[in-house]
């Protein structure tokens, strides 16, 4: 009798799964079944019922396995996106303190252009989905991998901190990681708030006024391309002359980076072996050359955190390098180096500021353009 009721059973697995397009699904979560499951709302309000303590975990989409790592949690991963497997990677931070996340099974192209089929293959419990355009996305992929999809907004460390703290609890509540998830955005909160207390009582009038150009955006931009709303001056509230463009990405024109002329210069270092170089426009064309800071060696290079979205150690790096070169008295305690190697231990537990340095041909410091 036991015998029959076991075999209809496969028989009535085998009738559900016959539709076109259909994955065979029958064998996932075989190798590390979990009775007991827990239901959690993700960040688009979504209620999702997950195993309780997943040990198999795919993450997709930008930034959705940092947030992994940020959490001590990439002992779970069994599939990667394919910028993962790249051999020389050593621009990301978690993926240079976790060179091992080459040699997982690959179960699609990142941007979270995934194949269901691959995720199958690897047996997840739980799949991590960031930058997902709608729910209905989320329903579909669960529904054809019969895997549970958690979305997560990623969030912002500004306007929209709220989202990304909401979404590194929910990653911690379902990797029962409550405890790391708290520390990280404790972290967060009070290196901010030593970068704020730095800076906040430092007069308007007295602040030397900054700008960065050769912001990275889907891949490098020449010197125009900035950030009004850029974090690492936010935080330390420096007098940024593009700040009336709004809180994205922009391009200001040349007539109004010269017209600007700022004291201190910064560029992102992704455009500094790339095409267009910002650094090269700054040395050879003559608008620029007659910039003020140009012509006083004030430019320096900061290390891009734009790459596969935000790598938010390197946010907070730059925002204490910055420190040291626009108000040098009040970040006198600071080695900028070290003070990154701090941060990057603490969120992806290696010191990786030398990789940096190497993937983008240089780091911190002053940019020679005379």
């Amino acid at each position: 009798m036991k015998k029959w009721i076991v075999s209809t059973m496969v028989i009535m697995i085998l009738i559900i799964c016959t539709g076109p397009g259909c994955i065979d699904n029958t064998s996932a979560g075989s190798e590390t079944e979990n009775p007991n499951t827990v239901t959690i709302t993700d960040s688009l309000g979504r209620e999702v019922e997950v195993p309780e303590n997943p040990e198999r975990v795919v993450a997709q989409g930008p930034g959705a396995l940092r947030y992994q790592c940020y959490l001590n949690a990439q002992d779970k991963v069994v599939g990667v996106e394919s910028i993962e497997l790249r051999e020389d990677e050593n621009r990301r931070p978690y993926r240079i303190a976790n060179p091992q996340l080459k040699n997982k099974p690959l179960i699609g192209e990142y941007r979270g252009n995934t194949d269901p089929e691959k995720i199958v293959s690897v047996n997840p419990e739980v799949i991590f989905w960031t930058y997902v355009t709608s729910p209905d996305d989320a329903d579909k992929l669960q529904q054809k991998t019969g895997v549970p999809v958690v979305a997560l907004n990623y969030g912002t460390l500004g306007v929209h901190r709220d989202e990304m703290y909401k979404s590194l609890r929910i990653m911690g509540d379902v990797l029962n990681k409550e405890e790391r998830s708290e520390d990280v955005i404790q972290f967060f909160n009070k290196t901010i708030k030593d970068l704020n207390k730095r800076t906040n009582d430092i007069p308007e009038d007295e602040k030397r006024s900054v700008y960065i150009g050769g912001i990275a955006y889907k891949g490098p931009h020449g010197y125009q391309s900035t950030e009004p709303a850029y974090p690492p001056f936010e935080f330390v509230n420096a007098k940024n002359v593009a700040s009336g463009m709004g809180t994205d990405h922009a391009d200001a024109s040349k007539e109004a980076i010269i017209e600007w002329d700022p004291d201190i210069l910064f560029v992102d270092l992704s455009t500094y072996d790339a095409q267009p170089s910002a650094v090269e426009q700054l040395k050879t064309d003559p608008s620029y050359r007659s910039l003020t800071a140009v012509e006083e060696g004030e430019v320096y290079g900061v290390l891009p955190y734009n790459w596969y979205t935000k790598n938010y150690g390197t946010v907070l790096a730059d925002a204490y390098y910055i420190g040291t070169v626009i108000y040098p008295e009040r970040f006198s305690d600071i080695n900028p180096e070290e003070k990154a190697n701090e941060i990057y231990e603490f969120l992806v537990s290696e010191p990786v500021y030398k990789d940096l340095e190497n993937g983008f041909g240089r780091g911190y410091g002053k940019i020679p353009v005379n």
